[in-house]
């Protein structure tokens, strides 16, 4: 589910199909998905953006992968979703960019710092619900013995969001003697501004676990908005709470060096914010086209409980990987988007700051 926030007197939110359904009658559906906007008012908190390809977008899914690239010294990364295109007039577009390095890791001993951060770009619905968040990112790895590896992290940052009011329909605008909306028909959902900020702050913590070349394991649990930020277009109004709810995500996943031509990636994803949640597990696989491991097909394959089949494909090129997926909706609103889903799109760079330094690293992680 892709679901955004709108905390208000009642806490409005942005909603997909399933959302709706819950919220108005079911006469009233077909209605709210030909006018392609997706707006409730509900007393139940939502679930934040997220990446099908969570593994690519590493700082957003908790801080303490910030500089959490053993067997290199920096990455550079972007991604990009495009969501809902057959039901919204104006889809769900996400972009984010990130940057983190390691630091001090030759004056630590046997462990070193990850500084990094990343800037998220949200444009949701015929609203334009726009989202701007800059996050600063620092986390501290050390090793334990020859093969363990625990890490913590926290991001800190500013969050801005404006909407369009104007472009918004809502539920008590609907006129039943005509069967339409009706923008003169006063609405209870008067906002008090058209953009707001806030302060945001996310934690983190890993561990990676390595006995053999050939295999790798890690796991990690963060929480992000720590400090309950308030988040509302509208006066403060008492018996609403009108604060982000913290949102929990757990991961684990994996790397087999099967032989030098293949490497696996199985792995899985679970978020828990309020009354939302979501559950994704898969598998990546790499194939050495080269035979020296500097260019990798990758292909993919991941199911989201109870939303979308995902499947991936990708290309690995030197330090360049490319990668993208195509999200096949299951759930109950393919019957409104021919199964279509999202879209998504990651590349990502990572290397040394001096190549030559290759052999002398030692090797963590496997690599083909």
């Amino acid at each position: 589910m892709h679901y955004k926030k709108l905390n208000s007197a009642a806490t409005v939110k942005v909603c997909d199909a399933t959302a709706v359904a819950r919220s108005v009658t079911a006469g009233f559906k077909k209605i709210f998905f030909s006018l392609g906007l997706f707006i409730c008012v509900s007393t139940a908190n939502a679930q934040d953006t997220h990446f099908s390809q969570w593994f690519n977008s590493p700082l957003l899914t908790n801080p303490a992968n910030t500089g959490f690239i053993p067997d290199d010294d920096y990455r550079f990364g972007a991604n990009y979703r495009n969501q809902w295109v057959n039901i919204m007039n104006v889809p769900y577009k996400t972009i984010s960019v990130y940057g983190d390095v390691q630091a001090f890791r030759e004056k630590l001993d046997n462990g070193w710092l990850g500084l990094g951060g990343v800037i998220l770009n949200d444009v949701a619905g015929s609203g334009n619900l726009t989202s701007t968040k800059v996050y600063g990112s620092v986390a501290y790895h050390q090793m334990v013995g020859y093969s363990s590896l625990i890490s913590a992290g926290f991001n800190m940052g500013f969050v801005s969001k404006r909407v369009n009011p104007t472009q918004l329909k809502f539920p008590d605008q609907f006129n039943k003697a005509t069967g339409f909306f009706d923008a003169g028909i006063p609405t209870a959902a008067a906002f008090n501004a058209t953009s707001i900020g806030y302060f945001d702050m996310h934690a983190g913590v890993n561990y990676a676990y390595f006995p053999t070349e050939k295999i790798y394991v890690n796991a990690g649990f963060s929480v992000q908005h720590l400090n309950r930020p308030k988040e509302s277009f509208f006066a403060a109004t008492s018996g609403f709470d009108n604060r982000l709810s913290p949102r929990y995500t757990g991961f684990i996943s994996a790397s087999i060096k099967v032989n030098d031509m293949v490497l696996l990636n199985p792995q899985g994803y679970y978020s828990n914010q309020a009354n939302a949640n979501e559950l994704v597990a898969g598998m990546n696989a790499h194939y050495n086209l080269s035979g020296d491991g500097t260019t990798q097909l990758i292909g993919g394959l991941y199911y989201r409980l109870s939303e979308a089949i995902v499947p991936v494909v990708g290309f690995q090129w030197n330090d360049f990987k490319m990668t993208f997926n195509y999200d096949v909706t299951t759930s109950s609103l393919k019957a409104y988007n021919n199964g279509r889903g999202a879209i998504e799109f990651s590349l990502v760079k990572q290397g040394l700051f001096n190549t030559y330094n290759r052999g002398a690293r030692q090797v963590i992680c496997p690599r083909l």
